[in-house]
């Protein structure tokens, strides 16, 4: 598709050849992840809007598992909703199919390491954006009427906190076009996990995580 950024299209196309052997190796289809979602990044690089990666079971971790952190150089924590499909979509999906097939939403964390970022865009998204693993609540049916706060606390100690926003419509149009440009697309109970809702979270050996996203669950893991 020609509004796809060129550099985006490349780098996703190698990322997917690594994702396609996960799946061959044996792992299981999650779904997809925002990325990149941070203006001033966007900025540094270029973009126009934030990027997909991708999601296996060969990185998710149980709600309370434990991660070996012990390589990480810039280890961090990102407070996100994950959003369930309920039905498959083309690239071309219009505002209100994509807001339609959103059959749930619920709690996630993501762990990025940034602390040996490649040096160009494409080398980025060909390693998954930092992805080093995730963790996924179970959807609840909507968003409560009053909304929702995220709060992300390392040890008990409160680190950031911001609402939730209420429309995750974008989220999913932005990533049934991505995959569409490079031959994928979206499929019925994919999660999207639809990017950091604070800043990220330093978090490092001997931490404790949790979001807690109110009535739409809350989620922790441990760095060992």
């Amino acid at each position: 598709m020609s509004d796809v950024d060129p550099r985006v299209l490349d780098g996703l196309r190698e990322q997917l050849e690594s994702w396609r052997a996960e799946l061959k190796g044996g792992a299981r289809r999650v779904g997809w992840k925002i990325g990149l979602n941070i203006p001033e990044v966007q900025e540094q690089l270029g973009l126009r809007e934030p990027v997909t990666g991708h999601l296996t079971s060969a990185t998710q971790l149980d709600s309370g598992g434990e991660y070996a952190g012990g390589d990480a150089v810039e280890l961090r924590a990102e407070p996100e909703v994950a959003i369930e499909l309920g039905r498959d979509l083309p690239g071309d999906v219009d505002a209100e199919s994509a807001r339609e097939t959103i059959a749930g939403l619920g709690a996630a964390i993501e762990l990025v390491d940034v602390g040996r970022p490649p040096a160009d865009l494409e080398s980025i998204l060909a390693a998954n954006i930092f992805h080093r693993a995730f963790v996924l609540g179970p959807s609840q049916p909507a968003l409560p009427a009053e909304g929702v706060a995220a709060e992300v606390t390392v040890n008990g100690e409160l680190r950031a906190k911001a609402q939730v926003p209420h429309d995750f419509t974008e989220v999913v149009m932005l990533v049934a076009r991505l995959l569409d440009a490079v031959g994928e697309r979206l499929r019925q109970g994919d999660r999207i996990i639809a990017g950091s809702l604070t800043e990220q979270v330093p978090v490092g050996p001997g931490d404790h995580a949790v979001v807690d996203l109110g009535r739409l669950g809350r989620v922790e893991v441990a760095v060992t």
